[in-house]
């Protein structure tokens, strides 16, 4: 690897955990702070480019890494609280025909479980930012990156109702 390729990918990693940072300190200052969903919405797009623009060594990582399912449920909580109605959503498979109820998509599942994933990266970014690095990429391939999309759409079809505002 060359010098100015090097640079490069150190760059991109920072810029990852500096837009991990951000969108961290938003979900959790969401209760302080009625304009963290507009935000939100603004973040996402830079994060997606950011994450999908990454070849890292997924190789190495160790997936044995136990999560705080109470953690995560409280945080989930919390922004299904905030969000309100604008929680839920429609996805392919919902039926209509059922209600309201039918919806299975939720905004606040899908920004826990990126906050959870980011929340990991940066915890390990410090001592290792390359397997930081290949741990954020391997679970933007296999779980956050269906949940990042979701959220995206929705934050999308709110922001054209004019409802980021809470």
């Amino acid at each position: 690897m060359t010098t100015s390729s090097r640079v490069t990918e150190l760059g991109t990693n920072c810029e990852i955990a500096a837009l991990a940072r951000h969108y961290c300190d938003l979900i959790r200052k969401a209760a302080d702070d009625g304009a963290w969903l507009k935000a939100v919405a603004d973040l996402l797009p830079r994060l997606h480019a950011a994450i999908a623009s990454v070849e890292a060594d997924c190789s190495c990582i160790d997936h044995s890494d136990p999560v705080d399912l109470d953690a995560r449920f409280e945080r989930f909580t919390i922004l299904r609280g905030l969000l309100g109605d604008r929680d839920s959503y429609w996805l392919e498979f919902d039926s209509a025909a059922e209600g309201l109820n039918a919806m299975t998509g939720s905004l606040a599942d899908d920004l826990t479980d990126i906050y959870s994933e980011l929340e990991q990266g940066l915890r390990l970014f410090d001592l290792d930012p390359e397997y930081a690095l290949a741990v954020w990429t391997s679970g933007y391939e296999h779980h956050w990156g269906r949940h990042l999309i979701d959220a995206e759409r929705h934050l999308v079809t709110l922001g054209a109702q004019s409802r980021l505002d809470l």
